[in-house]
């Protein structure tokens, strides 16, 4: 007799807008007997009760113990996360003022920010004094401060980070990830990782039962 073999892989992060955790919501699921397959994606891990409650944590050996409860009989193949998060997520329909104002205000202080580094580092390096003797030399006359010099690192610096960030509005120059969403994706995974273990040394794992 062939024993049914129930595969599971299982994300680090799932974020919910619903309450009920089931397992189908934090793992992609195969088996080969349907009847089985539905009954493991039907078990439900965790509810989120208050809104306050925002995190979820479980563990791959739970899971299993939930299946062979919810099925006898059968095997469990984990091939995906040891752990796992339910983050559960409570989105706003309605966008009003406020969530205007918080993009006005963050695209300011990132517009203003960048711009203050930016000065600040050729101010440090002396990057005028610098531009003014290499115009005196190559073209014999005093520098004005506004020469080809200036315009063409000005024009070379926009295209320099654009391309950098492979973004220009809200256009990607290529398929390749940015800098940036490289930089967020390592910092997701850190931040998860160590919920993860804040939790499990903490004993907050969720036990189901």
């Amino acid at each position: 007799m062939t024993q049914t073999t129930v595969y599971i892989k299982a994300e680090r992060n799932t974020q919910m807008q619903t309450d009920d955790v089931f397992l189908k919501d934090i793992a992609s699921l195969y088996c080969e007997d349907k009847a089985v397959l539905a009954r493991v994606k039907a078990i439900k891990l965790h509810t989120f009760h208050e809104k306050a409650e925002k995190r979820f944590f479980i563990s791959m050996t739970e899971v299993i113990e939930l299946i062979k409860e919810a099925v006898t009989g059968v095997e469990v193949e984990s091939i995906g996360e040891p752990d796992m998060i339910a983050e559960r997520v409570y989105v706003e329909k309605k966008r009003g003022a406020a969530e205007a104002l918080k993009i006005l205000l963050v695209s300011l202080v990132c517009f203003f920010g960048a711009s203050f580094t930016i000065m600040a580092f050729h101010n440090d390096i002396g990057i005028v004094d610098v531009f003014a003797k290499y115009y005196e030399l190559v073209m014999g006359s005093e520098s004005s401060g506004f020469t080809v010099l200036e315009i063409s690192y000005s024009i070379g610096l926009a295209a320099g980070i654009i391309i950098f960030f492979n973004h220009i509005g809200g256009r990607r120059l290529t398929k390749d990830p940015t800098p940036i969403e490289v930089e967020m994706s390592t910092y997701e995974e850190d931040v998860e990782k160590t919920l993860i273990k804040t939790a499990s040394r903490e004993g907050r794992e969720v036990d189901t039962k």
